[in-house]
């Protein structure tokens, strides 16, 4: 697949391996509802890891920072879209945008590419102060907008926020079967807007993603996750005593939530943001669901606090296990291309499109660099060229 240098905000058009142009298609947006990769095999699991990213966001959306008494309360058990017009959030923007670069230079990432990008599509737009979504990412516009240049970029007061962890499944997609290589590459990406705790929570999900990919079992995926990050930190002994929660007998589902959020979750703090907590929380749920895609979702949803956060991690990585044809088609027909409502930049890109420029083309093989064939470092404006797909 070929993206031709051209303006970043161009939405793909319809088709499989259709080029994104300098313009927009004529035809307008296309219809949310696309046709799923072939059954088996890395196109479906890779398809499966990012829409079931964008599936869990925008099914999480309406719970954001909620407590699950006040879902309750609101809309009973949450078992589906809330919204007349579901939509995912700054989550599913920003793993565009990350899978986005990592399409184009692959294993030869560099920081100085992930902070070109952020200048050239994010912080030097003309879109107000802080278009950029959550805590970490407005720290880190600000921080680029003053002129200051990654590690100082991620000097924020959010650097421990899952903000990385939201965009992280695109490496695991990337590097499937190699968790080392997903959580070095996420880590790259990370340096521009997170330290310390902020980035092993997005190590952990880009490793668990690609264990997933290869179809690993559920207890794998899970090794997969804590072997890339300190065994010491906070993120890996959250996610330990979540997974230990959600897998202990339990007599309802409700008890089982209960356990997996008392676990983690910091009673009173106000900020529902933090990675080892929303990390955690993720990985509770897919474990209480054994790798089952609609119950890790919901259970993600249920829990509230960073609830489309949660659930688009718990999304992808069930989706990368069982594939996309895993997801229930009315939540998988309900997502179109992104509207931009946080990154104009990636209006009109789908996730699909994503997931496909990720996925070698079969009989492709791999350069030395890992990343895909032909991929060109980023030239200076607009969007540069994945070559060779």
């Amino acid at each position: 697949m070929e993206l031709t240098a051209g303006n970043p905000a161009t939405p793909l058009t319809s088709g499989a391996r259709a080029a994104v142009r300098g313009a927009p298609d004529p035809a307008g947006p296309e219809p949310a509802g696309r046709p799923l990769p072939p059954r088996g095999g890395v196109a479906d699991r890779a398809g499966g890891a990012l829409l079931g990213l964008a599936v869990g966001d925008a099914l999480g959306a309406p719970a954001e920072n909620m407590r699950p008494s006040e879902i309750r309360r609101r809309w009973g058990r949450i078992e589906g879209f809330v919204s007349d017009d579901p939509a995912g959030t700054d989550d599913t923007e920003y793993a565009i945008f990350s899978g986005l670069l990592l399409a184009r230079h692959g294993s030869a990432l560099t920081v100085t590419h992930v902070e070109r990008a952020w200048h050239l599509w994010i912080a030097d737009l003309d879109e107000g102060p802080f278009r950029g979504a959550g805590f970490s990412e407005r720290g880190t516009l600000e921080n680029l907008r003053r002129g200051l240049a990654a590690p100082i970029s991620a000097q924020h007061r959010h650097a421990w926020s899952d903000g990385l962890a939201m965009r992280a499944a695109p490496f695991g997609v990337f590097a499937a079967g190699r968790p080392a290589e997903a959580a070095r590459l996420v880590a790259v990406d990370g340096r521009v807007s997170h330290d310390g705790e902020g980035i092993y929570g997005g190590q952990a999900v880009a490793a668990g993603v690609a264990a997933a990919m290869t179809g690993a079992g559920v207890t794998s995926v899970i090794a997969a996750a804590l072997s890339v990050v300190p065994m010491d930190s906070w993120t890996a002994r959250s996610l330990r005593r979540a997974v230990t929660a959600a897998q202990h007998p339990h007599p309802d589902r409700l008890t089982r939530e209960r356990a997996v959020r008392s676990a983690v979750v910091i009673g009173g703090y106000p900020w529902t943001d933090l990675a080892p907590e929303a990390v955690g929380l993720a990985f509770g749920a897919f474990a209480a669901a054994r790798g089952d895609f609609r119950t890790a979702v919901l259970t993600a949803v249920n829990m509230g606090r960073d609830a489309d956060t949660t659930a688009a991690v718990a999304g992808a990585l069930a989706g990368a296990l069982h594939g996309a044809s895993a997801i229930p088609r009315v939540w998988a027909d309900a997502i179109g291309p992104v509207r931009g409502s946080c990154l104009p930049s990636m209006r009109g890109y789908h996730v699909l499109d994503i997931a496909e420029l990720l996925t070698p083309d079969e009989n492709e093989t791999e350069e030395p660099g890992g990343g895909p064939p032909g991929a060109e470092p980023l030239a200076s404006g607009a969007p540069g060229t994945v070559a060779g797909r």
